[in-house]
């Protein structure tokens, strides 16, 4: 069995009509899943409630500044607004991103204690939100702050956050590549929002990897990618955890990329993944067609039932 972190709380985040980034992205994820051969194979679990984790605001704390946290709370409070051009946060936001924390650390929970992969089926994302601010629709650095926590964990001495979103996750590396315990890389395409993740960049540990793919990249430049710098990047660091930052807006249907990758080529990815570990958290990050979306997180589940 396979647990899927969900809740329909994560719905309540409301971005506007018209925003890719809508609470329908996980409304079509459920449905396939729960219509998938394997679904019977699948732990259905909800994410532990905020009052009955209190170290959530600790562990965001440890990441985000005060100052930025306390004004996302406010605008929720005040109804609502926005934190750049992109990112909107609605009246439920605050606390709904607060629960997205809370479902990525019990992911971390689970692999560490169970050995096992486990996907996290939340929003708000996070990949872009850095210290102090939010951007690119994010609020919270989920993965972030899961890599710190999973370092907090028994016998975890070493983290990877592999992100395969087909933007640069600039936050989730501004915020761990001062710290030599967590390794970071990225495949993503370049040039494309937001600008970062150039192959120079290398952390202050040797512990970043950036693969920039060009436009109309295929599955074969990134098998490449995966067999040639990936996996070897990952091999030599030698997690204990591995974290993904699974989004999926690099499909050819996808309306916010020039990438051309398939829904079937993310069980290549996952394969990849857990010749490496079995200690792996999926959590969901970008993927704004909901078809490809939907049938891109199936194809990644499917390879860890066997």
């Amino acid at each position: 069995m396979l647990p899927v972190i969900y809740s329909d709380e994560f719905l309540m985040h409301e971005t506007g009509y018209f925003h890719p980034e809508k609470p329908e992205r996980l409304t079509a994820i459920k449905t396939i899943l729960k219509t998938v051969a394997w679904a019977d194979q699948l732990d259905w679990r909800s994410p532990t409630p905020v009052e009955q984790r209190p170290e959530v605001m600790a562990e965001i704390e440890r990441v985000h500044t005060s100052r930025y946290i306390e004004a996302v709370r406010q605008l929720a409070n005040r109804g609502g607004g926005y934190l750049d051009a992109d990112t909107p946060v609605s009246p439920r936001t605050f606390e709904v991103a607060l629960l997205a924390v809370s479902a990525w650390l019990d992911g971390i929970d689970h692999v560490v204690q169970a050995g096992s992969p486990t996907f996290v089926l939340a929003r708000p994302p996070g990949h872009h939100a850095v210290s102090d601010r939010g951007m690119g629709f994010c609020i919270f650095s989920n993965a972030a702050i899961a890599a710190f926590y999973a370092l907090e964990q028994p016998n975890i001495q070493r983290v990877a956050i592999l992100d395969w979103d087909v933007h640069h996750g600039n936050g989730t590396q501004a915020i761990v590549e001062t710290n030599p315990n967590i390794a970071y890389c990225s495949l993503h395409e370049s040039p494309q929002y937001p600008g970062t993740g150039a192959a120079s960049e290398r952390g202050f540990h040797n512990n970043v990897l950036n693969v920039p793919m060009r436009s109309g990249s295929t599955i074969t430049h990134y098998r490449m990618a995966f067999e040639q710098a990936i996996v070897p990047f990952l091999k030599d660091f030698q997690p204990n955890v591995l974290i993904i930052s699974a989004g999926y807006d690099a499909t050819d249907a996808d309306p916010l990329s020039r990438v051309s990758l398939y829904p079937e080529d993310y069980g290549f990815f996952t394969q990849h993944c857990l010749k490496l570990t079995r200690n792996v958290i999926f959590g969901l990050e970008g993927g704004y067609n909901l078809e490809a979306l939907a049938r891109s997180v199936a194809a990644t589940i499917e390879p860890c039932l066997s």
